[in-house]
């Protein structure tokens, strides 16, 4: 989701503890939840200090949670405080922070499942404004009751503003035993608004940042890597995903490529190089016209649709017309430039190929094309001319994409996720 534009934004790096069930890896929930105009690019400064947990040896016993499909962006559940409350966020590679609306909730939007009581939690502890993490951090400030206070804005005009925190979060796992992860440093957004809807209870911040929930858990299995398989925008809502971490995160096998994450200074979002686009056996270059820039594009689980230069959308759009049999929608102002067709079932054609640098993806129509309504598909990409590149949700679906921010790779395995 995620431009970070503004403005208190809190970094630090807290030593974590892990008891428990202890594992090399594992999975949590990720919920479907509609959102689509959530359209954002994180730009960041890094700051602040970096605590490593020494590295450990842990039993693997297969935690995994279970996922549940909501229709729209996805969400994660994250079980925080003790005693436990289940926690539904919007799963965000584009941004780091990881946040709850929290009581008291002041100007914040409507939320149907309770909001998180910090005062209720025994393991609730506020990081305090004159504590050295917090002196470290870039652009904080001093709540009236001396708190580390933020304010932690998005490119939609999104904002959470509240308190850093440390809070015990727990994972479910296969063998029904808890993995519980003590001290992760949160948000707990006491005002918030922008575009969010009733079950959204937050953002987890899966960028490359320190306060990443991908950074913190890092810390402990001694690697900062985690992989996602997202299901399809219109899939069965009973299917499911997921988003696993450390060991479990593994993306191996027959079909995977690999394409290097372009790290640039003060940037911890993901990365990397679109050569091109194929249409079939049509090629169309990422920009014809000038010199192929290395990180041009994102890969951004919380910006649904695809974002591509006006050259290569229109061409695109110009091919999918060649090589489709079906006629498109004219006469339907509420599609407005939209590429859309009427059809009660998704298109079979064409296959489009993302050429990223060393690996190519090959995206089915079920990536590519998303009703937005009965008896209608329409092309799930968009142009921009903002020179912010987005490779969105719709379009990482079905897809096991693995983030490893040590080696700098991501890697790519077609998936059919709901069966993951």
């Amino acid at each position: 989701m995620a431009n970070i534009l503004c403005f208190f934004v809190l970094y630090t790096f807290l030593c974590q503890t892990l008891t428990g069930a202890y594992n090399s890896g594992f999975s949590v929930q990720l919920i479907r939840h509609n959102s689509p105009n959530q359209k954002s690019v994180i730009h960041m400064h890094k700051h602040g200090s970096f605590y490593q947990v020494p590295k450990k040896s842990y039993t693997p016993n297969g935690p995994f949670t279970r996922v549940t499909s909501n229709n729209g962006d996805y969400l994660m559940k994250l079980t925080l405080g003790t005693p436990p409350v289940d926690v539904y966020g919007l799963v965000d590679t584009g941004s780091d922070l990881v946040w709850a609306q929290c009581t008291p909730c002041r100007g914040c939007y409507k939320q149907k499942s309770p909001m998180f009581e910090p005062l209720r939690s025994k393991t609730y502890t506020p990081v305090p404004c004159n504590s050295e993490e917090c002196n470290s951090l870039f652009g904080h400030s001093c709540s009236p009751k001396k708190l580390c206070a933020y304010s932690y804005g998005y490119a939609d005009s999104s904002v959470t503003k509240g308190v850093l925190a440390r809070e015990t979060i727990t994972f479910s796992s296969t063998d029904e035993e808890p993995v519980v992860v003590g001290d992760i440093v949160f948000g707990c957004g006491h005002s918030n608004s922008g575009i969010f809807n009733e079950n959204d209870m937050g953002i987890i911040g899966l960028g490359g940042g320190p306060l990443s929930l991908v950074s913190q858990i890092g810390s402990i299995y001694g690697s900062r890597r985690f992989s996602q398989c997202l299901v399809p925008f219109h899939a069965d809502p009973l299917t499911s995903g997921t988003i696993s971490f450390g060991d479990a995160s593994d993306v191996s096998g027959e079909g995977v490529v690999t394409t290097p994450l372009v790290s640039e200074e003060g940037e911890s979002s993901y990365l990397v190089t679109l050569e091109g686009i194929s249409v079939g056996d049509t090629f169309m270059p990422f920009n014809s016209s000038e010199m192929l820039a290395k990180g041009n594009i994102m890969i951004d689980s919380g910006t649904p649709a695809t974002y591509l230069p006006q050259e290569l959308y229109d061409s695109l759009v110009g091919e999918l017309k060649v090589q489709s049999d079906m006629l498109p929608i004219d006469d339907d102002p509420d599609l407005d430039t939209q590429l859309c067709y009427r059809s009660e079932t998704n298109l079979k054609g064409p296959t489009l190929i993302a050429h990223f640098q060393g690996a190519d993806v090959p995206l089915m129509p079920i990536q590519t094309f998303i009703p937005p309504k009965d008896g209608v598909f329409c092309f799930a990409m968009a142009a921009t001319t903002d020179g912010e590149y987005i490779f969105g949700n719709f379009a990482q679906s079905n897809i096991l994409i693995g983030f490893d921010l040590d080696k700098k790779l991501v890697s790519f395995k077609p998936t059919d996720c709901a069966n993951q």
